[in-house]
C-alpha cells in the first residue's frame, strides 16, 4: 500500500499565514480540472480532447486523465524548489532535508523539473512506453506538466532519465515523495489507466485546462479559506475541493450561461426580421451541417457591402453552430480598439435582451480597462493569485478575475482586437491558454480583408489551428479578393486534415453579396442560393456616384483652385450655405493632413455660419478619453438613430477623420470626400455614405430628408481627391502609408469611372479583383514607373510574409513535440509583434506650471497623481493618467533621453513605468511646445498631438 505523502512539502507560501501543503494544492487543482471538464469546456472541446487521447467513446476516462494532468502539474516542486522560501524550508521534515543532496544547491525551475521527473513518476503509476517510435502518451503528459507556466520545454530523456540528472532533484526519499504525491492524486481519481496516444492539439488544450485550474485554486482568498477551515484527511479534502469548485469558477466569471434565444428583431433590437442574406445563412448552414459526411465545424465566409448586417449575420451563424456543433459562446475579433469598443456595446445589448446580462462578456484589448464599458467597475479583490513562489499578481480578486490580460478570451463571450487571438499562434507565454479560450467558441473575424500580408500570415496560422481544433469560424468582409479568401480557407482546411496536394487548384469564390461555407471534414462547399442572392441585391442595390477631383498638395496660395484644401472647401460649400444643411465625412490618409484640413475648414467656415460642434476631428493621436468621447458623439450623431440639433433646424456637420472611420463605425453621411486610397478602402469609406438609406425609407428619417444637393445625386456620392490624376506623384507626406502600385491602379480605374456610377453591390467584387486580385499580367514592361511600383509592392509583400512565417508557431501538422510552440524564442505579450511597422510608445503630455507644479491639464487644476498612503497607485489614479495617453511612434524620441522619464514614484508600475512623458511649459497661460529631435511637439485640445 502506498504511504501518505509528507505534508511538510509545501506548494504555496507567499501571502499566506503558513505554507500550504503541496499535495492539497494538487488535489485542489485536480478537482477544479474535473469541474472545468464538466461545466466550462464545451461539448466540442471535450470531444476533441477525448479523441486526442484515443478514448473518444469513453469521455469519463478522458475527464479523469485531464484531472490527473492538473493533479500532477506541480510535482516538480518536490525538488530544490522547497528551499526557495524561508518559512517553507523551515517546516520541511528532517528526513527530506537530510536527503536533499544536490537539490539544496542546484535548483531547476519547478515546471521544467516536473517535466523531467514525470516519466519516472508516470511509470510508477502504470503508464506504458508505447509511442511506436513517436511521442508516447507518457512523454506527452510530461510535456503538459512542463508547460503549465506557459512555456513548453524540450524533453531530452537520454539526459534527464539518468540517475546523475535525477539526483539534481534530491535523493531516493525525494523520488519516493514525488511518487507518493502523484499516487495520492492518482488514487483519489480512481486510478485512470494511461492512454495509448495523446495527440499534440489535444495536449495543447489540456495544458490550457491545467493552467486555468491552477490559477483558480491559487487565489489567495481561496487558500486562506482552506487553511482556516478544519483539518481534513486527504480524501475529505479532495471531496471538499470538488464541492467548492463550482462556486470558485462562478466567482471568476466562468460559469456557463444559457441564453433565452429570442427572435431576430428582439435579439438585436431591430424592428422587423432578418434580411435575405441573414435568413439564407441560417437555412443554408443548417442544411450543410446535416448533410451526409458533414463534420461538426467549418469555415463560413460572408461578403456584403457596409450596412448589410454582416455582424448580425455572424451572430445568427453562431446560433446554428452552438446548437449543432456543441460550441458555447463566441470571440468577435476586430481590427482596432475603437471598433472593438463599439461592437462590445452592440453585443452587450443583444446578450442582455436574451438573458445573458449575468454572463461573462469581456472587452479584450490592451487598453480595455480604460473603456467606458469597464470604467464603472472597481478593481479591488479578495487577494492575489499565487502561481508558484515566483509570480504574484496582486489586486485580482474573483469578481475582476476575467479582466486579467491573459484571461479576457476565457469568457463565454468576448469582443476584442484580433491581436488578442493572433498571440495564440506566436511563441508567447501561455499561447496554449489562448488556444483553449478560442477552441470552445465560434470565432468571428471582422474586416478579414483589412490586414497586411504579415497579419494575413498570422491569421492563416490561427485558422490552421482552429481547423485542427474543430472550431467553427466566420470571416466577414465588404471587399475580399478571391486570392485572400482562397488562402485563408485553405489554411483552415489543412488544419482540419486536408492535404495541401488535395487542395491544390481548389478555389473558394464567395458570391457577392453572399456567403460560402466549407465543411471541415468533407470539404464540401455550400453557398447562397440564386434566389436569395437576387433578393439581397434587390434589398440593398444602389448606385454610388463617383467624382474624381484632381488635386495638388500645395498650400492654397501656391496651389490655386486645385489645392487640396481649396477643393475640399468648395465641395462642402452647399452644406454650409444651403438652406437644408447636411453631413459630410472627409477622410484623410494621415493624421497631419487631417489636422491641417480641420484647421483650414474650421477657420474658413466659422465666419460663414458653421458654429459650435459643426466640424469635428477624429484620429488616433487623441488622448484616450477624448477619442472615446468623440467617437461616441460622432457615431451617436451620424448613426442610425442620430437626430436633429436640440434647437431644431437643419443638421450641419462635417467630420474630418483618418482611417479610424472606415471600419465598423456606424456612420451615415450625405457625402464622403476621401483622399486617394486603394480601391477596397475607398469602397469601405463609401460605405459610410447613405448607410441607413434603406432603413430610413421604411422607418423614417430622424435627421429629416436628405439635403437637396445630396438627394440630387440619386444615391450616395464618393468624391476622391486624386493627386496622381494627370501624372502627379504620391504626396511626400503620405510616406509609405499605401503601396504606390495600388494607388496607381486605383487612380486608373477611377479615371474610367469619373462622373459615372458604381453599382453597389453588383460591381464591387469585379472592381476589387481588378485592383487587388492576383493577376499574371500585372507586370507592365511598357511603363518604368508602374514596373518599379509593382516590383516594390511584390517585394514588400514577400518580405512581410517571410517575417510572418519566421515568427509564427508551426502549422498543427508540423508539431510533433510541444516545445516547437516556443522553439523560436519566448516573447512577453507586450513585445509580441502582431503587427509590423514602427514601434510605438504611449505618450503622456503634462504641463509644468509657473508655480512649479506639474499637472495633467493646462489650467493646472489636475495635479499629477501619486501613490496613496500605502505607497501604491490606486486604480483610479492609474486610470486618470492612462486616459490622457496617446500612442505615437517610438522613433519620435531618443531612447536614452532622461527628460522623458516618468516620475520616480511611477517607475516600477507595470503601466505607468513604460510611459514617455512630454513636459510642456505653461507661461502666461500659453503652452509652449517641446522641441524633440528637431520637431515641435504639443498637445492641443482640439487637434490632439501635433508634431511639426
Amino acid at each position: 500500500m502506498m504511504r501518505e505523502p509528507d505534508e511538510s512539502v509545501w506548494g504555496k507560501s507567499r501571502g499566506l499565514e503558513r505554507p500550504y501543503p503541496l499535495v492539497r494544492h494538487l488535489l485542489d487543482s485536480a478537482a477544479m480540472a474535473g469541474y472545468l471538464w464538466d461545466a466550462y469546456l464545451s461539448e466540442s472541446q471535450r470531444a476533441h480532447i477525448a479523441a486526442g487521447l484515443g478514448v473518444a467513446d469513453d469521455p469519463t476516462r478522458a475527464r479523469s486523465l485531464v484531472a490527473l494532468c492538473a493533479g500532477l502539474h506541480d510535482v516538480g516542486k518536490v525538488s530544490g524548489f522547497q528551499f526557495c522560501d524561508a518559512r517553507g524550508r523551515g517546516q520541511l521534515s528532517e528526513v527530506l532535508v537530510a536527503d536533499a543532496g544536490q537539490a539544496e544547491v542546484q535548483r531547476v525551475g519547478h515546471a521544467l523539473a516536473g517535466m523531467q521527473v514525470a516519466p519516472v513518476l508516470l511509470t510508477a503509476l502504470g503508464f506504458k512506453e508505447d509511442g511506436a517510435g513517436g511521442v508516447s502518451a507518457l512523454e506527452r503528459v510530461a510535456e503538459v506538466i512542463g508547460g503549465h507556466h506557459g512555456v513548453f520545454g524540450a524533453l531530452e530523456r537520454e539526459v534527464t532519465d539518468t540517475a546523475a540528472y535525477q539526483a539534481l532533484f534530491g535523493g531516493s526519499r525525494w523520488a519516493d515523495e514525488r511518487v507518493a504525491h502523484g499516487a495520492s492524486v492518482f488514487g483519489l481519481l480512481g486510478g485512470p489507466r494511461g492512454p495509448e496516444v495523446f495527440e499534440a492539439s489535444a495536449a495543447v488544450l489540456v495544458t490550457g485546462v491545467v493552467v486555468l485550474a491552477d490559477w483558480l485554486v491559487s487565489q489567495e482568498y481561496f487558500l486562506l479559506r482552506r487553511q482556516r477551515g478544519r483539518r481534513m484527511r486527504l480524501r475529505e479534502h479532495f471531496a471538499e475541493s470538488v464541492r467548492l469548485a463550482p462556486g470558485l469558477a462562478r466567482q471568476a466569471g466562468l460559469a456557463p450561461v444559457e441564453l433565452a434565444r429570442k427572435e431576430f428583431g428582439q435579439a438585436y433590437g431591430i424592428a422587423g426580421g432578418p434580411n435575405a442574406l441573414q435568413s439564407s445563412v441560417v437555412a443554408g448552414l443548417e442544411k450543410a451541417l446535416a448533410a451526409p459526411g458533414a463534420g461538426r465545424a467549418g469555415i463560413l465566409v460572408v461578403t456584403a457591402a457596409p450596412g448589410d448586417g454582416k455582424s448580425e449575420t455572424a451572430l445568427e451563424a453562431e446560433r446554428v453552430f452552438a446548437r449543432v456543433c456543441g460550441t458555447r459562446g463566441f470571440a468577435f475579433l476586430l481590427p482596432t480598439m475603437a471598433t472593438s469598443d463599439q461592437m462590445h456595446g452592440r453585443v452587450a445589448g443583444s446578450l442582455v435582451r436574451q438573458g445573458g446580462g449575468g454572463g461573462g462578456l469581456t472587452l479584450s484589448h490592451s487598453m480595455a480597462w480604460l473603456s467606458a464599458a469597464y470604467s464603472d467597475q472597481g478593481s479591488s479583490g479578495d487577494g492575489g493569485v499565487l502561481v508558484g513562489a515566483e509570480e504574484h499578481v496582486p489586486g485580482v480578486g474573483p469578481v475582476q478575475w476575467l479582466r486579467g490580460s491573459k484571461r479576457a478570451l476565457l469568457a463565454q463571450w468576448s469582443v476584442g482586437t484580433i491581436d488578442q487571438a493572433l498571440m495564440s499562434v506566436l511563441p508567447v507565454r501561455y499561447n496554449a491558454l489562448r488556444l483553449l479560450a478560442l477552441s470552445g467558441k465560434t470565432v468571428i473575424v471582422d474586416e478579414a480583408h483589412a490586414y497586411d500580408p504579415y497579419m494575413q500570415v498570422l491569421l492563416g496560422r490561427l485558422l490552421n489551428w482552429l481547423g485542427a481544433l474543430g472550431v467553427p469560424v466566420v470571416l466577414l468582409s465588404a471587399t475580399l479578393p478571391v486570392s485572400i479568401s482562397d488562402r485563408l480557407v485553405r489554411e483552415y482546411l489543412q488544419g482540419a486534415g486536408h492535404s495541401s496536394r488535395a487542395l491544390k487548384g481548389c478555389s473558394f469564390r464567395v458570391p457577392y453579396p453572399g456567403w460560402l461555407y466549407v465543411d471541415a471534414v468533407s470539404g464540401e462547399q455550400a453557398s447562397i442560393g440564386e434566389e436569395d442572392l437576387a433578393l439581397q441585391v434587390g434589398e440593398r442595390a444602389m448606385d454610388l456616384a463617383v467624382t474624381v477631383e484632381p488635386v495638388n498638395h500645395l498650400e492654397p496660395a501656391q496651389g490655386g483652385a486645385r489645392a487640396r484644401l481649396a477643393v475640399i472647401e468648395r465641395l462642402v460649400d452647399s452644406l454650409v450655405t444651403g438652406a437644408d444643411g447636411g453631413c459630410a465625412l472627409v477622410v484623410c490618409n494621415t493624421v497631419d493632413e487631417a489636422q491641417d484640413t480641420f484647421v483650414w475648414l474650421r477657420d474658413r467656415l466659422r465666419s460663414r455660419g458653421l458654429e459650435g460642434g459643426g466640424i469635428e476631428l477624429l484620429h488616433a493621436r487623441l488622448p484616450a478619453d477624448v477619442r472615446e468621447a468623440r467617437t461616441i458623439a460622432i457615431t451617436g450623431g451620424l448613426g442610425r438613430d442620430g437626430g436633429r440639433p436640440a434647437g431644431g433646424g437643419p443638421v450641419r456637420r462635417i467630420v474630418v477623420g483618418t482611417q479610424v472611420v472606415e471600419q465598423s463605425l456606424d456612420l451615415d453621411a450625405d457625402v464622403v470626400i476621401s483622399d486617394l486610397a486603394p480601391l477596397a478602402l475607398l469602397l469601405q469609406r463609401a460605405g459610410r455614405c447613405w448607410r441607413h438609406e434603406s432603413w430610413w425609407c421604411v422607418k423614417g428619417r430622424p435627421r429629416g430628408p436628405r439635403p437637396l444637393w445630396a438627394a440630387g445625386k440619386g444615391g450616395p456620392h464618393l468624391i476622391v481627391l486624386d493627386p496622381l490624376a494627370g501624372g502627379g506623384a504620391v504626396p511626400v507626406r503620405w510616406g509609405s502609408v499605401y503601396p504606390e502600385y495600388l494607388l496607381l491602379e486605383t487612380s486608373r480605374v477611377l479615371a474610367d469611372r469619373d462622373g459615372g456610377r458604381i453599382a453597389i453591390p453588383g460591381e464591387v467584387q469585379q472592381l476589387v479583383e481588378q485592383v487587388h486580385g492576383d493577376r499574371a499580367e500585372r507586370f507592365d514592361w511598357e511603363s518604368p514607373r508602374w514596373e518599379a511600383a509593382w516590383t516594390a509592392q511584390q517585394g514588400d509583400e514577400f518580405a512581410q510574409r517571410s517575417v510572418g512565417e519566421s515568427i509564427a508557431i508551426p502549422r498543427k501538422r508540423s508539431v510533433r513535440r510541444l516545445y516547437q510552440l516556443h522553439e523560436r524564442g519566448v516573447a512577453d505579450e507586450g513585445q509580441a509583434a502582431t503587427r509590423l511597422g514602427a514601434d510605438s510608445v504611449r505618450l503622456l503630455c503634462v504641463f509644468e506650471q509657473e508655480n512649479g507644479g506639474v499637472t495633467l491639464d493646462v489650467v493646472g487644476d489636475v495635479p499629477l497623481p501619486g501613490p496613496g498612503g500605502d505607497g501604491r497607485m490606486s486604480i483610479e489614479a492609474v486610470r486618470a493618467v492612462m486616459k490622457r495617453t496617446v500612442p505615437v511612434r517610438a522613433d519620435w524620441f531618443s531612447p536614452s533621453a532622461v527628460e522623458f522619464a516618468v516620475p520616480e514614484v511611477w517607475a516600477g508600475h507595470p503601466f505607468l513605468g513604460e510611459l514617455v512623458v512630454l513636459r510642456q511649459a505653461v507661461v502666461g497661460g500659453e503652452v509652449r511646445p517641446a522641441v524633440v529631435l528637431g520637431k515641435a511637439i504639443s498637445l492641443d485640445a482640439e487637434l490632439g498631438i501635433v508634431r511639426r
